[in-house]
């Protein structure tokens, strides 16, 4: 929604209810070579592992050959390209290459898939060793540091049971420096209910910055359509949020 800025006053969402919560159950480490980090062994996991094995992810439909948007908030939310930036769900996308062929040199990848983390390293090659590589499931992962700016395109929107809901949004609003942002990225009410077999929860600007809570403050939204590789539209609502003190 171009031109929103800031809602009338905090919204309490789902994580402020549920921070008693433990935040470090079932932790395994991870096998991913040139990656760190933990992972949980679910069938979550193994459903990406197996999306990324199957097929060119050059013709899945969430593939951006340009990540045109996530680069203008990115940008708006640290012009600094010595600023900490993670990618939740990096997976394949070319985010990455994007920031870099920006000067942004402090860049962690997380993913469930540990295929979708390879084809990344490999396509970048030498500059790959630049980057942190996390192979986990965000709601389950311990961060050993904090981030000026939190990506997330389109995995927030799978998370459908308010437990991990609550886990993610503990995570992130621990590894989030205050006045750090987050840029979080879901199918709009008018998009997909629903994106590689899984179900998936829409948003509009109202309901995302409702779930997401007063540790957050919204900043700006927009929607985005998204063309799919094979020609399909898919609405989008894109959040860029700053980190509140006191929360």
């Amino acid at each position: 929604m171009p031109g929103y800025r800031r809602p009338l006053g905090p919204m309490v969402g789902i994580g402020d209810r549920f921070r008693h919560r433990s935040m470090w159950d079932h932790v395994v480490a991870s096998p991913l070579s040139r990656s760190k980090g933990v992972h949980v062994e679910s069938e979550k996991s193994q459903h990406w592992e197996s999306v990324y094995s199957g097929r060119d992810h050059r013709l899945f439909r969430w593939h951006q050959p340009i990540p045109g948007l996530s680069l203008e908030l990115i940008q708006q939310a640290t012009p600094d390209v010595d600023a900490p930036i993670i990618d939740i769900g990096g997976g394949a996308s070319l985010l990455v290459d994007e920031l870099h062929d920006l000067g942004y040199n402090d860049l962690t990848i997380t993913d469930l898939s540990s295929r979708a983390l390879t084809i990344t390293q490999d396509r970048l090659g030498n500059r790959a060793d630049t980057v942190t590589w996390v192979h986990s499931d965000v709601t389950e992962q311990r961060f050993e540091r904090t981030y000026q700016v939190w990506h997330d395109r389109a995995v927030f929107h799978f998370l459908t049971e308010p437990e991990r809901v609550a886990r993610y949004l503990d995570r992130m609003t621990q590894a989030v420096d205050v006045g750090g942002h987050a840029i979080i990225a879901t199918f709009a009410l008018d998009g997909p209910d629903s994106c590689s077999g899984l179900p998936v929860h829409r948003y509009s600007p109202e309901t995302l910055q409702e779930i997401i809570g007063s540790a957050f403050e919204a900043v700006r939204f927009e929607h985005e359509s998204h063309l799919t590789p094979d020609g399909v539209t898919q609405e989008f609502t894109y959040g860029l949020f700053e980190r509140q003190s006191g929360a």
